[in-house]
């Protein structure tokens, strides 16, 4: 059997996708591989192929119990064989595994990193033959990384504890140069492969609102999707209480997820959302890290987070399937202070760092929170702001995110923007945004009267505009580096390196202004075809999973389902021909497919 075979016979996938044929063909080649390749890119594929055709074990390091467990759900589902080594086994389940494991039973066996140099799983690698060693979550052996995890370090010395070095592969989503450098040093690859097939996800359309009432503008964003699954993200634990409890009063069905909660019903939580016995889930960034749920179809982030990394990889998943999804920032300035607070009382605890490792993490946090800012307030194009910080070159317009979607237009601001700069150094560059604005307002204030700010000659010079519109003009040239705003708790605003250019030289500056606000539900790309027959399949994917004890999509990705309704199979090569069905999904669920879409067609004359 050949990689084309495994893919469509185990996978459903007619060819590979960019990137993964040559990771493939460099680990059946004996060499390392790295791949940074976008969630949903279909990451896992360039290991689980070649783990299917090697001789003996693939081990798969994998950062999280829920990633293994839906991981390897999707694969017995498959009819691969593959198990998982983790903390959720009992100890006579464990030993169970390992027996079977030694017994040949397994091709592919995830385990988690801290269990890599356990006395009795040291024993156990050692007698078996490692064919190949998979690293998933690869940023986490990176201190530089947003989620470093120590236990990523035991990687390297175990494999030189093993008798012979197999070949070692790492992948992630979500990561820096700096910090693809760290990932080649510290897991000590050999000359690996590397392909990076850009961080752009077509099928993702993205967001930002900065509405007056978060929870109001949730419940008109969740009103959008009615029938579908979606993640809510929340910056504290009290608020993903609040946001939960609010949810579920007004008729959603809502799980909660954080580490404050027992690990009982973290699970539990957990499992409701991946059965669909709840379709949102509200959780801090707790949650989620290879989350394999594919068709979750929107990701809210009701606080902004603390860099564009953690963003990217939270709101990544959503449309794991390549079915539209879409991505949604509400943003305000109350979650800059907040983040500003976790950020500088952070690294203090288990770490064992000195003082001076931890204010340069600090800073660095400091910086990227800087930039997460600019790309709430920014009015370029979403999908370029993202795509620029990790340094891929792309068109500075797209179709799909709201500041070019949304109707707007373009003008100059450069009269305001010499008054706010003026401003700002007038009053010595002391004071942030909200007083800026208010002093440019000629608000009469307590704290302006207390500070005489009212006798600034810059006081009223923009009484004409709003809070929101001030505010607005000061993130825009934030963003141009006109202004800075520094870091601690009570951050200040101050010239930047442009400010001359603008108050001196002519330099003009625009933004773009919206006319109205965008429609609550933006066309989600490709048109579905048939949705009544989409909502049969739905229902008897459902009836399946149940029977089954899997999550629905791990039994029919969304995207699959769209594509049975825009070909309308009617036979089994014509099905076979469907994405993400293969040849032994065909044989277990085919039959019952095909019924349906015959009988909708017959019904409604459909061709």
């Amino acid at each position: 059997m050949d990689k084309h075979r495994i893919l469509k016979e185990y996978f459903g996938y007619d060819s590979f996708r960019a990137g993964q044929e040559q990771l493939v063909d460099a680990i059946l080649a004996g060499r390392d591989a790295f791949g940074v390749m976008p969630t949903g890119a279909g990451k896992s594929l360039c290991y689980q192929v070649p783990g299917l055709l090697l001789p003996g074990v693939t081990l798969v390091v994998s950062p999280l119990i829920s990633l293994m467990q839906d991981q390897v759900r999707a694969l017995i589902e498959a009819g691969a064989p593959a198990a998982y080594l983790n903390s959720a086994l009992t100890p006579g389940q464990y030993r169970h595994a390992l027996r079977n494991a030694r017994q040949g039973q397994y091709k592919i066996i995830y385990v988690a990193p801290e269990r890599l140099l356990t006395p009795l799983f040291s024993e156990f690698a050692k007698s078996v033959q490692i064919s190949l060693v998979a690293v998933d979550e690869a940023h986490c052996v990176s201190q530089w990384g947003q989620d470093f995890r120590p236990g990523y370090l035991q990687i390297a010395p175990f494999l030189r504890e093993l008798p012979s070095r197999p070949p070692l592969a790492a992948f992630t989503a979500t990561a820096t140069a700096e910090v693809r450098r760290d990932v080649v040093r510290l897991l000590q690859l050999h000359d690996p492969v590397q392909v990076v097939t850009g961080f752009d996800r077509k099928n993702l359309f993205y967001e930002v609102r900065a509405p007056k009432d978060k929870k109001r503008a949730l419940l008109e964003i969740l009103d959008g999707f009615p029938q579908e699954a979606g993640i809510v993200y929340c910056a504290t634990r009290k608020n993903v209480e609040d946001v939960c409890d609010f949810l579920n009063q007004q008729g959603v069905r809502a799980a909660r997820y954080h580490a404050g909660l027992p690990k009982q019903e973290r699970t539990k939580n957990q499992e409701d959302f991946l059965y669909d016995r709840v379709r949102v889930m509200v959780a801090t960034n707790a949650f989620g890290m290879g989350i394999d749920k594919s068709d979750v179809r929107f990701v809210v982030h009701f606080n902004m987070p603390k860099d564009l990394e953690s963003y990217y990889q939270e709101a990544g998943r959503a449309g794991r399937d390549g079915a539209p999804a879409r991505c949604i920032l509400l943003y305000s300035g109350t979650d800059v202070h907040t983040n500003q607070f976790l950020i500088t009382h952070s690294h203090t605890d288990g770490e064992n760092l000195d003082e001076k490792t931890r204010a340069a993490l600090v800073q660095r946090d400091l910086e990227r929170l800087r930039q997460m800012t600019f790309y709430s307030t920014t009015t370029r194009c979403l999908r370029h702001f993202i795509l620029d910080y990790f340094g891929e070159e792309s068109p500075l317009t797209c179709d799909r995110c709201s500041n070019c979607t949304q109707p707007g237009k373009d003008v100059d601001i450069t009269v305001d923007a010499q008054k706010i700069l003026s401003c700002v150094k007038r009053t010595g560059e002391r004071f942030g945004a909200a007083l800026i604005s208010e002093i440019l307002r000629g608000a009469k204030t307590a704290r302006i009267r207390d500070r005489d700010l009212d006798q600034q000659s810059t006081y009223g010079l923009l009484q004409n505009l709003s809070d929101a519109e001030v505010r607005a003009r000061i993130d825009r040239l934030l963003d141009l580096g006109c202004l800075l705003r520094s870091g601690g708790e009570y951050p200040v605003l101050s010239l930047g390196p442009v400010a001359r250019g603008v108050l001196f030289e002519g330099r003009k500056v625009r933004m773009r202004v919206r006319r109205k606000p965008l429609p609550t539900r933006v066309p989600r790309g490709e048109a579905l075809q048939h949705p009544a027959l989409y909502e049969r399949l739905r229902a008897l994917r459902a009836e399946i999973a149940k029977k089954q004890s899997v999550p629905a999509f791990v039994v029919f990705t969304d995207a699959t389902l769209r594509e049975m309704c825009a070909q309308l199979p009617q036979d089994e090569p014509a099905l076979l021909r469907v994405s993400g069905m293969g040849e032994k999904k065909m044989r277990r669920y085919g039959a019952r497919f095909l019924e349906a879409i015959c009988d909708y067609v017959a019904q409604k004359g459909a061709s």
